[in-house]
C-alpha cells in the first residue's frame, strides 16, 4: 500500500493554527445560547462539532494538495459531514405531546459544522457572515417572537375549526 508523505510537526503554523481556533472559539460561541437555556446541544457539542468540521476540511483539502489528485473530490466533505449532522439532528429532535423540541438546535448545529468547514477553507469572510447572522437568528430574534405562543403542532388548525 502506497501512502502520503507525513506531516512533519514543526509544519504547524499561524495559518493552520488560525483555522482550527477560529473553528473552535465559534462553535463555543454559537453553542453558549443553547447552553444558558439548558438544551441539549451546548457549548460542547457545538465547539466540538465546528472543530470537527474545520480538521476534516483541513485535512481533505492537505491530502488532496499533497496527493495531486486530479479525480479526487474534495467536496465529499460536505457530504460526509451532511449525513454526521444529520445522524445528530434526527436524534436530537423529539415530537412529544403535539410539540417538537430541539428543531432550532439541531438546524444550529448544522450551521456549526458549515462554518467549520469554511474554517478549514480558510474562508474568513463566510466565517464572519454566517457566524454574526447565526448569532443575531439564534438570539436576538428570540426578543421578536411573541411571548407564550402556542407551537402545537394542528393547533392552529383546531382553533379554526372551533
Amino acid at each position: 500500500m502506497e501512502l502520503n508523505d507525513p506531516v512533519v510537526m514543526h509544519w504547524i503554523d499561524y495559518d493552520l493554527l488560525s483555522r482550527l481556533g477560529v473553528a473552535a472559539i465559534i462553535g463555543l460561541l454559537l453553542g453558549l445560547d443553547r447552553e444558558l437555556r439548558g438544551h441539549a446541544a451546548g457549548m460542547r457539542t457545538h465547539g466540538l462539532i465546528c472543530f470537527s468540521a474545520a480538521a476534516m476540511t483541513v485535512s481533505v483539502l492537505g491530502l488532496y494538495n499533497t496527493l495531486d489528485a486530479e479525480r479526487a473530490d474534495p467536496l465529499r466533505v460536505y457530504e460526509a459531514a451532511g449525513a454526521f449532522i444529520g445522524i445528530i439532528g434526527a436524534g436530537l429532535i423529539v415530537f412529544s405531546k403535539g410539540q417538537v423540541h430541539n428543531l432550532t438546535t439541531a438546524a444550529h448545529l448544522w450551521l456549526a459544522a458549515v462554518i467549520g468547514i469554511a474554517c478549514g477553507a480558510g474562508q474568513w469572510p463566510l466565517v464572519a457572515v454566517a457566524f454574526v447572522v447565526g448569532v443575531v437568528m439564534l438570539t436576538l430574534l428570540r426578543v421578536v417572537e411573541p411571548k407564550g405562543r402556542d407551537r402545537r403542532l394542528g393547533e392552529e388548525d383546531k382553533r379554526r375549526d372551533d
